[in-house]
This record gives structure tokens, C-alpha cells and sequence, in this order.
């Protein structure tokens, strides 16, 4: 048996670390983007608010991811990561602690937006620096690495529910929360922060390629805004066209994001052997079908269950594909993903938006369609990603 030099064993040893501390610290990521759906009731409760009034979070919390998105990437092309990632963490976990005490919507509010600041620079570090650590190896590490996600994001709601059936309020849900974010902050700062290759530090002298870079924010807005609206606006769909109950139609929201959670399991041992191309493909032609099955069949009810499994199994891995296309294409510094990023959250604020406006106008099938036209538009456009990219590999 072949024994590995000491200090390539204690390399491998240190990525496999680093490499962990951003599995945890997406689990963090996700308490802190699902806890706020099933808590608003009851923080509306806190606050005085009506639901239509205190429905502005999801407005400020997206407005601070944003913004987290497109700060953090220069920040991490500059200084080393984890103390500044540390930071966020626990500033992550003192906005959780601090939410269900507010009585005031405008502190709340700013609460929120902080803690979208806090959460949008965690998604740009773990997304760009398991990049710098694995290269072209990074596919199923960066599968399972929303997979931690999803895992945190499907936890949350379930200690909300217990919380609430234990206690009648939801402030220990929010503390829980709090400390279990907690071991992601002594985990970064436990650890050096990860080098970027040396070609990524040639790349940050050089300017954005424009062209290629617009094309991948463009993809990231549609593809995430379908994301997003699906899983927002397949409940109110559903109900308006009287295929669920009240009840039913929480555990049809429920099967797209599980079926979400599942496909990221799924893509784990395949990401490392498909090209990301080809899985982007079979994510459009899957969406599409799921889509197109609405679109055909309105008033079905076993199609819509079928299709909420389907396009949650689709949109899978599209997130993590993408940005491990980029790396094949593009010298993947951190001010570069964190303008990938600003476009997913562009896209999860504008799409449902424009479904919400022609809703009633329209009708419920207005959800489809513009779902629909979003997925086709995001497959022509990584291929016109592809073909202006031709040649290049990072």
C-alpha cells in the first residue's frame, strides 16, 4: 500500500477541513433563508403588522443578499476569507437571536436586511472558494455543498412547527437556530483561509471579460428566478385553480423543494462525471416538460404533483452547474461569482414579481408561462454562453 508523503497527507487533510467548514456553514445558510416564510405570521403578531405590511422583509432580506453578493466577492479577491466569513456567522446567529424580540416593523426590517448582508457574503465565499480548492474536481463537493443547503433550509421550518407547538411563539425556534449556526464561525476560525490558484491571482490584475460574464448573470437570473417562483407561487397556482386544499397545497410546495433537496443528493456522484453542459441540458429539456405538463394539462391534479416533483428535480442542480461551467470557461475570481450571485438574486426578486403583477389579469396559467419562456430563454442563453466561450477552458 502506498503511503502518502506527511505533508501531502496533512494538505489533503487541511482541503478536506476547509472543505467541511462550507458544508456547515451552508446548513447555516439555509436556517437563515427558510426560517422567515413560516415565522411571519407570528412576527406580524410581534410587531403590530398586517401580513401584507410586514410581507416587506422578503423585500429587504433579498435587498441585503444582494448586496451581500456583490461586496463580499471584492472583499475575498483582497483579504483572507475565513476571519471575515467568522464574522458574518456570528453576526448571522445575533440577527436570528434578535428577530422574535422586535416589536417594531422598521427594526425588524433592518435586522432582515443585515442578516441578507451577512448570509449573501457566505454564499459567494463557499461557492468561489471550494472552487480555488478543488478545481475541476469541485463538481460533487460543490453538489453537496447545496445539498447542505437544502438539508438546513427543510430543518428549519420543522424546528419552527415544534417550537410553535411547544411554546406557542416562535422565539426559541429563533434561538435553536441561532446556536446551531454557532459551530460554522469556530470551524472558520479554527482554520487558514484557502489560497486562490495562482492563475486566479493573475486574473484579478486582468478586466472582467464582459461579454461571457453578462451572458452567466443573465443565466443566473433566469434560472434562479424560475427557481424561486415556482416554489412562491405553486401554492397560490394550485389553490386558484381548486386542485388543493389549504392543507394539500403545503405539501405540494413541500414535495418541489424535497424533490429540490433530492436531486442535489442524486447529482453528488455524477457531477464529477458529466459535463456540466450536458447537465444543464437535461435540467432544461426536465424543466420544460414539467412546465409544458401544466401548460397541457391545467386542471389535472396528479400532472401537477408530477410536475412539482419534476421541475424540483430539474432545477436540482442547475445552481451549482452553473457555477462550475463558469470555472471551465472563466478564471473564476471572487469578484466574478459574487456578479453570478447579484444576478440569482436579481432574478428571485423580479420574476416573481412580474407573475404577481399578471396573476389576476391573466390568470393562474400566467405562472407557466412565464416560467416556461424564463427556462427556454436560460438554455438559449448558456449556449450562447458556450459558443462565445469556444476554445476557452479555466
Amino acid at each position: 500500500m502506498t503511503t502518502l508523503p506527511a505533508t501531502e497527507s496533512t494538505a489533503a487533510s487541511l482541503k478536506r477541513s476547509q472543505t467541511n467548514a462550507f458544508f456547515v456553514s451552508f446548513i447555516a445558510l439555509g436556517f437563515a433563508f427558510s426560517s422567515l416564510g413560516p415565522t411571519l405570521p407570528s412576527l406580524a403578531n410581534n410587531t403590530g403588522s398586517t401580513l401584507s405590511q410586514i410581507s416587506i422583509l422578503f423585500t429587504v432580506q433579498s435587498l441585503g443578499l444582494l448586496a451581500g453578493n456583490f461586496f463580499s466577492g471584492r472583499l475575498f479577491d483582497r483579504r483572507p476569507a475565513f476571519p471575515f466569513l467568522a464574522t458574518v456567522v456570528l453576526l448571522t446567529a445575533a440577527m436570528l437571536a434578535l428577530i422574535p424580540l422586535m416589536t417594531s416593523l422598521g427594526l425588524l426590517a433592518t435586522l432582515l436586511f443585515i442578516m441578507g448582508l451577512a448570509t449573501g457574503s457566505i454564499d459567494v465565499g463557499g461557492n468561489t472558494m471550494l472552487v480555488w480548492l478543488h478545481g475541476n474536481q469541485a463538481g460533487p463537493r460543490m453538489n453537496a455543498l447545496h445539498f447542505f443547503f437544502g438539508i438546513g433550509a427543510l430543518l428549519a421550518p420543522i424546528f419552527v412547527a415544534q417550537a410553535i407547538g411547544l411554546t406557542g411563539g416562535v422565539t426559541w425556534a429563533y434561538w435553536l437556530l441561532a446556536l446551531l449556526v454557532l459551530p460554522a464561525a469556530v470551524l472558520f476560525l479554527r482554520l487558514p483561509s484557502p489560497v486562490a490558484p495562482a492563475r486566479i491571482a493573475q486574473a484579478r490584475r486582468e478586466r472582467i471579460p464582459w461579454l461571457p460574464v453578462g451572458l452567466m448573470i443573465a443565466a443566473f437570473f433566469l434560472f434562479v428566478g424560475a427557481e424561486v417562483s415556482f416554489g412562491g407561487w405553486i401554492y397560490t397556482y394550485a389553490l386558484s385553480l381548486g386542485l388543493v386544499t389549504v392543507t394539500s397545497g403545503g405539501y405540494l410546495t413541500s414535495v418541489f423543494w424535497g424533490a429540490l433537496t433530492l436531486g442535489r443528493l442524486l447529482t453528488i456522484p455524477i457531477a464529477g462525471r458529466v459535463r456540466p453542459r450536458y447537465l444543464l441540458l437535461a435540467d432544461v429539456l426536465g424543466g420544460a416538460a414539467s412546465l409544458s405538463l401544466l401548460l397541457m394539462m391545467p386542471g389535472v391534479g396528479w400532472a401537477l404533483w408530477v410536475a412539482a416533483f419534476g421541475f424540483g428535480l430539474s432545477m436540482a442542480n442547475v445552481y451549482p452547474t452553473l457555477v462550475l461551467l463558469g470555472q471551465r470557461h472563466l478564471h473564476m475570481t471572487a469578484a466574478i461569482t459574487s456578479l453570478f450571485m447579484v444576478g440569482g438574486s436579481l432574478g428571485s426578486m423580479a420574476i416573481p414579481w412580474l407573475i404577481g403583477q399578471r396573476f389576476e389579469a391573466t390568470g393562474p396559467q400566467v405562472t407557466m408561462m412565464v416560467l416556461l419562456a424564463a427556462v427556454i430563454m436560460a438554455g438559449m442563453d448558456v449556449a450562447a454562453f458556450l459558443w462565445v466561450t469556444r476554445g476557452k477552458r479555466g
